[in-house]
């Protein structure tokens, strides 16, 4: 369905989305964001456009007090807030009694956090993350691109994506989070 990749990189990160909203068969440019500022985040997302909506207008992020790391904050306090949001947005599922959402990369205090659709966090220990349809292509870009200009390599990695995976097309955007 789509390409989202951030980058960190003197202290700002940026992330870049694709705007292609796609079944597996079908693609359909998109004009709404699959990114959006949050607070002091930024949230690119995959998985669904609602769930996209959701987070991006109606999340309301909780206070982070000083003496919770952050890691901690992400996987406790900003989840809680997450699971809140979908549940009341009639998005977030439930089977087995395993609740679930969808798939989304988080830039906050200079970090890049990925969530998964069972609601762990994750970071990696490179400076970049991507996820969707294209995300291995966009991966294997921002890897051979390294000391390049960051605008340039997350354009490079979402062109990447574009060129191989039938899911991911343009007109490609991206924020930047100081």
């Amino acid at each position: 369905m789509t390409c989202i990749v951030a980058l960190s990189h003197g202290g700002k990160i940026y992330m870049g989305s694709d705007a292609a909203g796609s079944d597996g068969w079908t693609v359909l440019i998109r004009r709404d964001p699959k990114i959006y500022r949050v607070g002091g985040m930024l949230i690119g997302f995959t998985t669904s456009f609602r769930m996209g909506q959701l987070l991006g207008y109606s999340l309301v992020l909780p206070e982070h007090h000083a003496d919770i790391s952050t890691e901690r904050y992400m996987a406790t306090s900003f989840i809680d807030a997450v699971r809140g949001c979908l549940k009341t947005g009639g998005y977030a599922t439930k089977k087995d009694e395993v609740e679930s959402g969808g798939q989304f990369l988080v830039a906050y205090r200079n970090r890049i956090f990925e969530v998964e659709p069972d609601f762990q966090v994750s970071e990696s220990e490179t400076e970049f993350a991507a996820v969707g349809s294209g995300f291995m292509l966009a991966l294997g870009s921002l890897h051979a691109s390294a000391g390049r200009d960051p605008e340039f390599r997350v354009l490079a990695a979402l062109g990447a994506a574009e060129a191989f995976c039938a899911s991911v097309r343009g007109p490609m955007h991206v924020e930047v989070l100081s």
